[in-house]
């Protein structure tokens, strides 16, 4: 493959060459930038931070991620980006130091190659809620890449880069992997550091990872996972060993809640979940019926928790120490109004409402203490139904890929486009959304599965099985199947 085709190898094949010294590390960083970038990135609006000088600054030549480009995230801390979260409150900011998962990536021979658009503060289900417009699907420019880690998403489906980190509160990794036809990994809550990971909700929030290969997802979960002194909510002890991702599913076991999706969710979903089933079928799993009924009641649960953690996170936020601040301002009372109400966008400053409402006094009990009851309570039910099976199949989203202002004036029914999502972030759990194909639009179908706390490498198991489509043989034998591309314009 000549260098300007490297855009197209997995991250794993692309470090192997930077290694071995069949491909420039130039070449390998800049492959998606001089191809399909050229094509795409104008339309679809993945990028809102990009620098020649920061990316020709970095040339590491050993390591497991040798010469690989990802991008990250805005809420994400760089030190040769800005880091804006995709909100007007923190135009221009530059933090004075990387994330944890940044430097680990960086320590691992992976380059930061910009940053990727978001909802607001990770607030959103579609990546419109961003002070720089809206990012577009590959798959069909007139719908919504999912949210909100929208642009890392695209990012990696067009081709710019192999891996991209994303932040998953309630879902914002794995929908916007399904919608995008990418993997995407939402680890055990603590596996990854959140150490300058801007916080959302804070009890929530992981760092998670976009790959098109479940080989890349193994060696950048096996890059950063770990504990972190500088974040003292990371799990003690080793992360679990993910290397034997080709080991295949049999003798493995997976629930099938069929009661979730016997409504409200489209035909073609449930249709790409039964092509999902079958494929770990016919590589020796087993499938386990039963119902399940978390989903009934998760959504209530985490918007209650989640906007009231976004509430207290988001008040550092005044124009007194950093970013937006307004200029015209008479007393302290006025400056923390007007920069709130200027700096921060609409859904940011309705879920800070609904959460201070939650948190405030006559409230507090009614709605915030029974919202953490009914957590205790999922995290059982999970805890139960992985006593009955290895890890648990359901889609990732009710819908396919829906169509830009569909639903961004309708805040419950965009609330509700990670009813399936929401869960393993209130239980802590990992969670995997992997691409099974196309509709008949030629829109992306996937699956989403969820694991036991440390579940991970099961889950990359079945993702490889899925991947491989079924067939044991092509596992075994090593091969990785080339990506569905977007072709429509």
């Amino acid at each position: 493959m000549s260098a300007p085709e490297a855009w197209r190898l997995s991250a794993t094949a692309l470090a192997a060459r930077v290694r071995g010294g069949e491909l420039a590390v130039d070449d390998a960083v800049e492959a998606g930038w001089r191809g399909p970038a050229g094509t795409w990135e104008a339309e679809v609006r993945a990028v809102v931070h990009a620098d020649p000088a920061a990316r020709a600054a970095a040339r590491p030549r050993e390591g497991p991620l040798a010469g690989v480009p990802v991008l990250v995230k805005d809420n994400i801390c760089t030190t040769d980006y800005p880091t804006t979260c995709a909100s007007r409150i923190l135009a221009g900011y530059r933090p004075p130091y990387d994330a944890t998962v940044v430097s680990r990536l960086r320590a691992a021979g992976a380059v930061v190659v910009g940053k990727g658009n978001m909802d607001e503060f990770a607030m959103g289900s579609s990546t419109e809620y961003s002070c720089y417009g809206p990012t577009r699907n590959p798959y069909d420019l007139d719908r919504v890449p999912g949210g909100s880690s929208g642009g890392p998403a695209a990012a990696v489906a067009y081709g710019l880069c192999p891996l991209a980190l994303g932040s998953d509160t309630g879902g914002s990794v794995r929908q916007p992997a399904a919608f995008c036809g990418v993997l995407g990994l939402k680890p055990t809550y603590g596996r990854f550091s959140r150490y300058g990971l801007v916080a959302f909700g804070s009890s929530l929030d992981q760092v998670g990872i976009f790959a098109r290969h479940t080989g890349d997802l193994a060696a950048a979960y096996a890059a950063l996972a770990g504990p972190d002194p500088l974040d003292a909510t990371t799990r003690p002890g080793e992360a679990p060993d993910v290397s034997g991702w080709r080991a295949g599913v049999t003798g493995l076991s997976f629930g099938w809640p069929a009661n979730l999706w016997r409504e409200g969710v489209d035909p073609e979903v449930v249709g790409g979940l039964e092509e999902a089933a079958a494929r770990l079928e016919r590589s020796g799993a087993t499938r386990v019926t039963f119902d399940f009924l978390p989903g009934e009641y998760s959504v209530a649960a985490y918007y209650l928790v989640a906007t009231a953690e976004a509430s207290s996170n988001l008040a550092r936020f005044d124009g007194v120490r950093y970013g937006f601040r307004h200029a015209d301002s008479a007393d302290l009372r006025a400056l923390y109004t007007r920069t709130r109400s200027e700096g921060f966008g609409p859904e940011v400053q309705r879920r800070i409402l609904l959460g201070t409402y939650a948190l405030s006094a006559g409230y507090y009990d009614a709605y915030y203490l029974t919202a953490q009851r009914a957590r205790t309570r999922i995290r059982e039910e999970y805890r139960a139904a992985f006593a009955r099976c290895d890890f648990l199949m359901m889609p990732a989203a009710p819908s396919l890929p829906f169509r830009l202002g569909e639903k961004i004036e309708d805040p419950l029914a965009m609330y509700l486009s990670d009813i399936f999502t929401i869960g393993a972030n209130l239980a802590g759990i990992p969670g995997l959304s992997v691409p099974v194909g196309l509709s008949r639009a030629g829109l992306p179908l996937a699956v989403q599965m969820l694991g036991p706390e440390d579940g991970e490498p099961v889950l990359l198991r079945a993702a490889a099985v899925l991947e491989a489509g079924g067939e044991v043989a092509r596992l075994e034998g090593e091969d990785t199947p080339e990506f569905a591309w977007p072709t429509k314009r």
